[in-house]
């Protein structure tokens, strides 16, 4: 995470006194363990899978993903972008990594229900659907999703592992709305990572709509880890680049609390750095460029 925060200018933020305070972050994933880098700052559990009332990680993805978005271990050198954030975790997805889309419309429709309560201002959905998934389903998820961001929150998707190619982004990530986030590093990846070189999602959509409208690091990142409180472990994938770009908004939404999500998306288009030879996606985004925009 040091080359990431180094490659996103996250000191600009910490320089500043900013990092992501009392802004609170729903991940919808595979759980989180209860790691050392989280220590008082998971605010709720749910479990759309078992329902188990004690918080868990029954595959690591979550608590991974977790650990970018706002972990914090000294001790470790860990630290991810946001480390001030407070967190909700949605355990959506099973030991496999494998889940059913009405896991995830149940918790985002949750989510909404009982927001004047837990003030979630990002929901990251480091999960993705297949094109072959019922069509009813997709479509409910890409509603909620749009929902979701129509009562006030953003929500940031990962662009799936499906490329390259042009129409790869994975659902719920080609919704028009919310932001989706590709891997920018996604050429450096080997087959001992279980990916191809090239493997982040690719727009267009079907729709003609940019998608992933970021890239941001997401190949070979360490964060926290399910072996132990301390643990560390090291991951690739848009599901490692989504998060990084919460935990950045996590940070905008600390200096700027009152942003809705349309204004949001707005100031990160003003600061987009555009990646030459790539017109499928906005750009990179820089901290220090999305704070002054």
């Amino acid at each position: 995470m040091n080359r990431v925060l180094k490659l996103v200018h996250a000191e600009y933020a910490y320089e500043r006194n900013i990092y992501g305070r009392g802004v609170h972050v729903a991940v919808l994933d595979t759980g989180a363990f209860a790691h050392a880098a989280f220590e008082g700052r998971i605010i709720s559990f749910q479990d759309y899978v078992y329902a188990l009332p004690q918080m868990y990680d029954d595959n690591g993805h979550g608590t991974h993903v977790t650990g970018i978005i706002g972990g914090h271990l000294p001790q470790a050198r860990f630290q991810g972008v946001a480390p001030g954030c407070l967190f909700h975790i949605y355990k959506v997805l099973n030991a496999g990594g494998n889940g059913k889309i009405r896991s995830v419309i149940m918790a985002i429709d949750d989510i909404v229900k009982n927001n004047q309560k837990n003030k979630i201002k990002i929901i990251n959905i480091s999960v993705g659907m297949a094109e072959s998934t019922e069509k009813t389903d997709q479509n409910k998820l890409l509603d909620i999703v749009d929902y979701a961001w129509s009562k006030g929150i953003v929500v940031v998707a990962a662009a799936g592992n499906n490329g390259p190619g042009e129409n790869t982004v994975t659902y719920p990530g080609i919704a028009k709305k919310i932001i989706t986030v590709g891997s920018i590093d996604d050429r450096n990846a080997g087959s001992r990572l279980g990916l191809k070189k090239g493997y982040s999602g690719t727009g267009p959509t079907k729709e003609c709509i940019i998608k992933p409208e970021i890239l941001a690091p997401g190949t070979n990142i360490r964060s926290c880890g399910i072996q132990s409180q301390n643990g560390m472990a090291m991951k690739s994938g848009t599901s490692m680049a989504a998060p990084v770009v919460t935990g950045m908004i996590a940070l905008l939404l600390e200096r700027y609390p009152d942003l809705t999500p349309t204004e949001v998306k707005l100031k990160l288009y003003k600061a987009i750095v555009e990646i030459k030879g790539n017109p499928n996606c906005w750009g990179f985004l820089y901290v220090d460029r999305m704070l002054n925009a």
